[in-house]
């Protein structure tokens, strides 16, 4: 289904619900409620459909009765070698040609659309990321079906919000009630569910949002008791507390579940960073590469393959060795980059769990050596680092402590618990800012900090930032002209530019100061074209900040030359790092005092003006004529007259309709109302436009 023929049907769908709504007299909040039953139970039943799957696709790629580890160690060695690779052969096309944000885990794509999108993914992710997952796990890619089922269930809960027409905060709660139900699902953990969805994919606690989220967790928990049974995900001991010494050991356990998870995330995008940019070779084809790799892994260690349910049980029960348990933190840490690096799709919850589990037995299986007296058993430190190593990767402490909790049931773990993976977030978050998620966000030039999405840059564009007024030094000053420029000016680089105005290199005082004592000797030697740094990208208009910083980040300059266009090199100004930070600063200010009106105007009477704070308002205006008939692109009104158009109200039908945050391709229509937002006095400018 086309975009234009999705926006149709969801406007006729949209309508006739708030027709319906408006006969009924539902309150904003018992609708959100209702919603997040829905998504609760689309996610509920698209968990047990990814479920099915799987199960029937290992059982014709690993066929047998012996569970999949039993099938997979009874296979033939080229068995082994081929099934993932015919599985990335499946599964690299279809993602690369219908979906590529199916593509690896999952959870850092929900992210990216909540940030960037308002909440917005494409309806055929949920199918694409389903069939894809299924392949890759059912041919044996080590990864789990969890992030699958986040992606799946938050790609849900965006489709029902388009298809009701909610603004982006009400549309990015139910992209967190699809995460909640997903991750309730997965592990019969509806508390751990609606802790993730508030921790990490939404990374904000309000209670308003955390209602439907728990909601829909519950009922996505109940749809999987129903149809699964009410067993946690695997079969876990009951747990024991020998000593009070012990605690001891749990902290070092969190130290070693610390270093081992941020070695887990280096490790991952260090294949991931092989696989995009190194490996020359058909996109289509890397997951296939991938699977055969994984394969020559299975061979010595089959155990890596799967999910790994089995492993874990095993290692929970304390029937490994300290040998193999080690080994297989490596092993598994290694199956899983290969998979998720070379391109196909599949979660990193499972293989968290594994690399805990085996690192949990080793160092248990050692202290029981030394300390049998005062240590529980191999699997009880086992169980207790699956939730350090979860923390330490996800570096979401509270999902990671709850999920443990409920995966035993048992109090008496809780102790050791928080002690593990709190540790272990510490470490880990010292070691390294981002998480397994946020580094994946922040490669693609998202930075995630507090909750807050800081790269705005990319809606600051470098002609809104830029200044004509500049000092250049031309091409054929000698040595002491170029000295006293520097020396006299403020600024930390000059643009070097020849007769036609072209830039030609850019000087700072670095490129000059080993000369400075031979000022009198060189003044008629050298001329400014001699010692030009040419290790630069000058910028253009349409450019954004965050390229421009990027660039100055690249090549370590403070300022870059703003040209006309690529073609033609002519310096038109310059643009600075502070003066970029200045306007990001701006920025946040605007939407931080524009977003809490946005919605809270639409929602009222017709108020035609609000001052909220003193020198600015949020209005309702006629737009200009001179408005009519273009788009908010063509129109440029932040850039132009310093006011956010924050909705619009329009008339479909008769009916009036709010678009809230609309689209820069939105065309203004003469029977429009434009809710804005600014200074007053630019309000006022706006409104005598003619």
């Amino acid at each position: 289904m086309n975009s234009g023929s999705f926006e149709n049907l969801s406007s006729r769908i949209s309508s006739k619900i708030y027709g319906l709504i408006e006969k009924v007299k539902l309150t904003e909040h018992t609708l959100m409620i209702i919603v997040a039953i829905i998504i609760g139970l689309m996610a509920g039943f698209a968990a047990l459909l990814i479920r099915w799957l799987i199960a029937e696709i290992s059982a014709i790629s690993f066929p047998g009765d012996l569970g999949y580890l039993g099938n997979v160690l009874n296979s033939p060695w080229f068995w082994i070698l081929l099934v993932p690779t015919i599985g990335g052969l499946v599964v690299g096309p279809i993602i690369n040609r219908l979906a590529p944000e199916a593509k690896g885990h999952g959870v850092p794509e929900v992210m990216q659309a909540i940030l960037l999108r308002g909440g917005i993914i494409r309806p055929r992710v949920a199918f694409i990321k389903t069939i894809a997952s299924a392949i890759t796990i059912g041919t044996g890619g080590s990864v789990g079906r969890e992030g699958p089922i986040i992606q799946i269930g938050s790609s849900l809960g965006s489709l029902v919000g388009q298809v009701l027409r909610l603004p982006a905060n009400r549309l990015k709660t139910l992209v967190g009630c699809g995460a909640a139900a997903g991750i309730a699902a997965a592990f019969n953990a509806p508390i751990a569910g609606a802790l993730f969805a508030v921790e990490i994919v939404l990374m904000d606690f309000t209670v308003s949002q955390f209602s439907p989220i728990v909601i829909s967790s519950v009922v996505a928990t109940v749809i999987s008791h129903t149809f699964v049974g009410n067993e946690p995900a695997f079969a876990v001991p009951s747990y024991q507390l020998v000593s009070v010494y012990e605690l001891f050991f749990y902290f070092i356990l969190g130290i070693a579940s610390g270093v081992v998870s941020y070695l887990y995330i280096k490790v991952l995008y260090l294949f991931e960073d092989f696989f995009d940019y190194k490996l020359k070779l058909y996109e289509d084809l890397k997951p296939a590469l991938g699977g055969l790799l994984l394969g020559i892994v299975a061979l010595v260690f089959p155990q890596v393959m799967g999910m790994g349910y089995d492993t874990i049980t095993s290692a929970l029960y304390s029937n490994i060795t300290w040998y193999m348990a080690l080994a297989l933190v490596f092993a598994k840490m290694l199956a899983t980059s290969l998979t998720l690096g070379s391109g196909a799709s599949g979660g990193i919850f499972s293989p968290s769990l594994f690399i805990g589990v085996s690192l949990g037995s080793f160092l248990g299986s050692v202290l029981n050596i030394y300390f049998p007296e005062i240590t529980a058993t191999p699997g009880a430190y086992g169980l207790v680092a699956m939730g350090g190593l979860l923390a330490g990767a996800t570096r979401a402490p509270l999902t990671a402590i709850i999920m443990v909790f409920e995966l035993t049931k048992d109090y008496n773990i809780i102790l050791p618990v928080m002690i593990t993976c709190v540790i272990s977030n510490i470490l880990s978050s010292k070691l390294s800012n981002e998480s397994i998620y946020t580094l994946k966000l922040l490669k693609r030039n998202i930075g995630i900090k507090e909750g807050v999405e800081i790269n705005v840059m990319e809606s600051i564009f470098v002609k809104e930032v830029f200044t004509k007024a500049f000092k250049s030094i031309k091409f054929t000053d000698n040595f002491n002209q170029v000295v006293n420029q520097i020396i006299k000016g403020k600024a930390s680089e000059y643009p070097v530019v020849d007769n036609q105005g072209v830039v030609r290199g850019i000087i700072s005082i670095h490129d000059i100061k080993d000369h400075l004592f031979e000022k009198d000797a060189l003044q008629h030697v050298l001329i400014a074209g001699d010692m030009i740094n040419v290790n630069f990208e000058a910028l253009v208009p349409a450019d954004s900040c965050n390229t421009a910083l990027e660039k100055m980040r690249r090549y370590e300059l403070e300022g870059l030359p703003v040209i006309e266009n690529e073609n033609s090199k002519k310096i038109i100004g310059m643009i600075w790092r502070k003066d970029i930070h200045d306007a990001y600063q701006k920025e946040i200010d605007r939407r931080e005092i524009t977003s809490s009106f946005a919605s809270r105007i639409t929602m009222k009477e017709e108020q035609p003006q609000v001052s909220f704070m003193e020198g600015y308002s949020v209005a309702e205006i006629s737009p200009p004529k001179t408005f009519i008939g273009k788009s908010l692109r063509q129109l440029e009104i932040r850039a132009k007259y310093g006011i956010e158009v924050l909705s619009i109200k329009t008339k479909e039908k008769g009916e009036e309709k709010i678009k809230a945050i609309p689209g820069s391709d939105y065309t203004i229509k003469d029977n429009d109302i434009l809710v804005i937002a600014g200074e007053i006095k630019n309000i006022n400018l706006i409104r005598n436009i003619p």
